[in-house]
């Protein structure tokens, strides 16, 4: 054990030398880049792909749609593919990038509020959190709004211990790019204004951080200069929440109404891990009492945005938990706080720990990022087996087509050239949808088609069976099985006419 503790020792003090945010980011751009490619682009990322490929136009026309709310970093991404194209590691590098800046910019921040040990104790816990990896390595917005999250906060507490314009200007900026990236991540500026209003009324100290002191007339700019700094937010993301507004029922119809017990499931929700996101709450709350009143934005930061959420959820569907993802620096700031409070080695090795706690977590988001992870869905396996019996002519069915599963998309994605999806009369792009539109007639679209690709959501030994309304009503009638391809999640059936048609 003592060679263990020296050599904990010699660790933290080679850490100690370098600046506060180097090892949290390069630990999180380790431990994010490590099995990048490995899952599969799961649903949404796919819905990410169809849109980022598409042009502004196009884009333009999904946000009326169905997809406002997710509009700007879908156009983010549609510039980025331009450049870096559209393979699985190349859509999923924005949010490593962003994770990696996130825990460098945490480490930064609790050195402000609270001190070195803090910052980097909190940056390093957050690198290994599951959750960090999950969300690192998806082609969704969350990672980049956990990253302006943090911004945002830094800059306003720069803004408040040395307040001027140009400090006020870059808060503005990154809460108007929160704002556009993620709308519900706007729930973070009910922390800021209570410490902002806070520190007008009682003075910084009372707000939780030091600062030399200033007159009553400069406390009161401080207040005025927020608001003003909060004005872009609205005028950008207010047509955009106006407008998602009308889309809810569309793009949330899968969303139930928050329950009590949503609450207790969020800490290993959004850490991916129920056991390691019991372990941070724990922490964190000893890291709260240990703060006292310093620990009044990061506890607002994550208290605010939840129970925010969570009251707007009980009235409408909106509780998704990976929605507050942005909420989890915060809570590793106050865990951050807790283990600098002991031994520089003994802090470490519960960073260790909750790495090695995360271990089976992060093996299995690396194989799906569906969930339930015990039910993935084989987009890729689907594809090589109609890439490898493809013939020209052929055609191809999807069942169910209006589904968050997009079949379509996933068999498009992996295949690049697929057989004639033969029942589409409108595709998604014309549309300004996610979704194609089908052919009202079945039966006429299929004549004079003799091959059939059919792939079918979920495990079925005879797929045909599984098709309902007129859609398999016409393809029982005119075509018969003729071999059956099962694949984790769906089923790849090839049709052929009969042969009395």
């Amino acid at each position: 054990m003592g060679g263990l503790s020296e050599s904990t020792g010699a660790a933290w003090e080679h850490l100690r030398r370098l600046p506060v945010w180097l090892a949290p980011a390069l630990l999180t751009l380790a431990v994010t880049l490590t099995g990048l490619g490995s899952a599969q682009l799961w649903r949404d990322e796919l819905a990410t792909w169809s849109a980022a490929t598409r042009s502004p136009a196009d884009l333009a026309r999904l946000a009326g749609t169905i997809d406002a709310a997710t509009g700007p970093y879908y156009l983010l991404m549609h510039g980025w593919t331009a450049v870096f194209g559209d393979s699985t590691i190349a859509l999923r590098a924005p949010a490593v990038l962003a994770m990696t800046v996130a825990a460098g910019l945490l480490a930064v921040l609790g050195a402000r509020l609270v001190d070195r040990r803090s910052g980097l104790f909190a940056g390093l816990l957050f690198a290994v959190l599951p959750g960090t990896s999950r969300y690192g390595q998806e082609a969704r917005p969350y990672a980049l709004a956990t990253m302006l999250a943090v911004l945002a906060t830094l800059l306003l507490v720069t803004a408040l211990r040395r307040p001027s314009w140009a400090r006020w200007a870059g808060y503005a900026a990154a809460v108007a790019a929160l704002g556009l990236i993620h709308l519900i991540a706007l729930t973070l500026l009910a922390a800021h204004a209570l410490v902002v209003l806070l520190a007008w009324w009682r003075g910084p100290a009372e707000a939780g951080f030091a600062t030399r002191d200033h007159p009553t007339a400069e406390r009161d700019r401080r207040v005025w200069r927020w608001v003003v700094a909060v004005v872009p937010v609205a005028l950008l993301a207010g047509p955009l929440l106006l407008k998602a507004r009308t889309q809810q029922s569309r793009q949330l119809n899968w969303v139930n109404l928050a329950r009590l017990d949503d609450l207790t499931a969020l800490p290993g929700g959004v850490a991916q891990s129920s056991v390691v996101g019991g372990l941070l709450v724990g922490v964190a709350a000893l890291g709260a009492a240990r703060l006292g009143r310093r620990a009044l934005l990061p506890v607002s930061a994550v208290l605010l945005p939840v129970l925010l959420l969570f009251a707007a959820g009980t009235v409408v569907p909106l509780w998704v938990p990976r929605y507050l993802v942005f909420v989890v620096p915060f809570a590793c700031l106050l865990a951050g706080a807790a283990l600098a409070a002991v031994a520089a080695p003994v802090a470490l090795v519960v960073v260790v720990l909750a790495g090695l706690l995360g271990l089976p977590d992060q093996a299995a988001l690396r194989r799906t990022h569906e969930w339930p992870r015990s039910a993935p869905v084989d987009y890729a396996g689907a594809a090589r087996v109609i890439g490898d019996g493809q013939r020209p002519g052929d055609a191809v069915v999807y069942s169910p087509r209006h589904s968050w599963l997009f079949l379509d998309l996933g068999i498009e994605y992996h295949l690049g050239d697929p057989p004639r999806d033969v029942l589409v009369t409108e595709d998604e792009v014309r549309r300004g949808d996610l979704w194609a539109a089908e052919c009202p007639r079945p039966a006429q679209c299929l004549a004079g088609t003799s091959r059939v690709w059919l792939v079918v959501a979920g495990r079925h030994a005879e797929p045909l069976a599984a098709v309902p309304g007129a859609k398999g009503d016409a393809l029982r009638a005119q075509f018969t099985v003729t071999q059956v391809w099962p694949r984790p999640g769906l089923t790849v059936a090839l049709l052929t006419s009969r042969p009395d048609r």
